[in-house]
């Protein structure tokens, strides 16, 4: 009898799994042609060329940065920009921020449009071409800042340059905001915030770098993804350190300092933090997952039943599914002794986290001496901040967004999804809960693993595109 009770229970289960699944299908939309975009390519190209020409470098250490760089692509904006010039005027706040207002017809919320004009370093011995000469090469333009972020800064100047010239203005204000330090975490972006807060100006939405349209980046799904971030993880970089006697490594101690180091890093890889099926990871499943494959599919439809599966398959392959489901820990940095065969008195390494949106710095802090089991071993945080809230997506702000990535990029599934990196529009956090995460290009796995490398190029079609989205996104406004 019990035998036919559990038997029963199981058809049940597997039919309510398969009905589910079955169930499970994308959303029907409604298909309407978008409207021609025209703008001067040429020009849009050119103005890029120009921007990249400048060694805008930002540095932790200042001395190590270029200001006359910085100061000539600002005075190059009028030039390459006239009708952005003319009827938008440019506010310079301090610590390299740039405002630009481009008035509106009426007094409704206005847009905010976000980009950074720095770049990170470059190891110029290990690139094939110059890497500030903006170099044309194979139907695409080399060179740093190509993306990140030039190109979504020229974006936005071309599209409201093209826009002024054919006489639209839009319906409410629009805002250009521009940092000069955001790769190292500069006060720019905190100052335009600031500037808003002191007039009481609550954007309609904010859009800056983020998410981009890509392929093969969630299971079972073939097309293409314009993935919106609607969050962001916080951050933490955290230092372990380990004091001893030292002494000559002829004679160690069972454990010398970088062994019990050694040993906290292991426990940590090897207890990873619990997966928290956050708000931008759920509405992603369910929008990609009803595109996947049916086994896929059975896993997304039914998450109360599959979860641990997702979870087990995230942490053993990690990547960007795995990132987007916890807090990750990469340890990135060691220092021991200055010798092969001393001791050292003390032995450091450094561990970058991401913070999940369900975690705090307290709670992962917490979390990281639970695991580590050693008094012996210091913790010492480096650097943190939060993470972002998470914007709405029942909302205008997130329908004009999704609506201007559709109609660029034709036939991609657009979704929310949960930024792993850090930007700018952190600092918007107390000021909106439409802050949106696009960087508006399609890029493959290649491209993408330039940003911050060696030979960061863009496709001309690309940015031309780029172009296009912003006009997309004004018109809106």
């Amino acid at each position: 009898m019990i035998g036919w009770i559990i038997l029963c229970l199981l058809a049940v289960l597997v039919a309510v799994l398969l009905i589910r699944t079955a169930l499970f299908r994308p959303k029907e939309a409604a298909q309407s042609e978008p409207e021609a975009v025209s703008f001067d390519a040429e020009a849009a190209l050119r103005a890029l060329g120009e921007l990249v020409r400048c060694r805008t470098v930002s540095s932790y250490d200042p001395g190590e940065e270029d200001d006359a760089e910085f100061e000539k692509l600002i005075a190059l904006l009028p030039k390459l920009y006239p009708h952005v010039n003319a009827h938008c005027p440019m506010l310079r706040l301090p610590d390299r921020g740039l405002l630009f207002c481009w008035k509106g017809q009426r007094n409704g919320k206005p847009a905010v449009l976000m980009a950074h004009y720095d770049v990170v370093p470059v190891e110029e011995e290990n690139w094939d071409v110059p890497p500030f000469e903006a170099t044309i090469l194979d139907g695409a333009m080399w060179g740093r800042g190509t993306l990140d972020t030039k190109v979504t800064f020229n974006g936005i100047l071309s599209a409201a340059d093209n826009l002024i010239a054919s006489g639209f203005t839009p319906q409410n204000d629009v805002y250009f905001a521009f940092s000069g330090g955001e790769e190292v975490n500069g006060d720019g972006a905190v100052h335009i915030v600031e500037y808003f807060k002191e007039r009481g100006i609550e954007p309609e939405f904010v859009l800056d770098e983020g998410g981009a349209v890509v392929e093969n980046v969630f299971p079972g799904v073939s097309k293409p993804c314009g993935l919106i971030g609607i969050a962001e993880k916080g951050l933490m970089n955290l230092e372990f350190s380990v004091s001893s006697g030292g002494g000559h490594a002829s004679a160690p101690a069972p454990h010398t300092p970088i062994g019990k180091l050694s040993a906290a890093c292991a426990r940590i890889e090897n207890h990873p933090f619990k997966a928290r099926f956050t708000k931008p990871a759920l509405e992603m499943f369910d929008t990609l997952g009803r595109h996947s494959t049916f086994l896929y599919r059975m896993i997304f439809a039914n998450l109360w039943c599959f979860g641990w599966v997702l979870d087990l398959l995230c942490k053993k392959q990690g990547g960007e599914l795995n990132a987007l489901l916890r807090t990750t820990v990469a340890f990135t940095q060691m220092q021991g002794s200055k010798a092969p065969n001393v001791i050292p008195p003390s032995a450091v390494m450094v561990a970058n986290l991401r913070l999940n949106p369900h975690d705090s710095v307290r709670s992962v802090l917490m979390k990281i001496r639970d695991t580590v089991k050693d008094k012996e071993i210091s913790l010492k945080v480096q650097q943190s901040f939060e993470p972002s809230p998470i914007s709405r997506t029942d909302c205008e702000g997130w329908q004009r967004v999704s609506r201007a990535v559709a109609d660029t990029w034709k036939g991609c599934l657009v979704a929310p999804y949960l930024m792993v990196q850090c930007s700018d529009s952190r600092h918007y956090r107390d000021l909106s809960d439409r802050v949106y995460r696009f960087s508006a290009m399609d890029l493959t796995k290649e491209e993408r693993g330039t940003i911050h490398g060696n030979n960061e190029h863009i496709r001309l079609e690309t940015a031309c595109r780029a172009v296009e989205f912003f006009i997309r996104v004004m018109k809106q406004c």
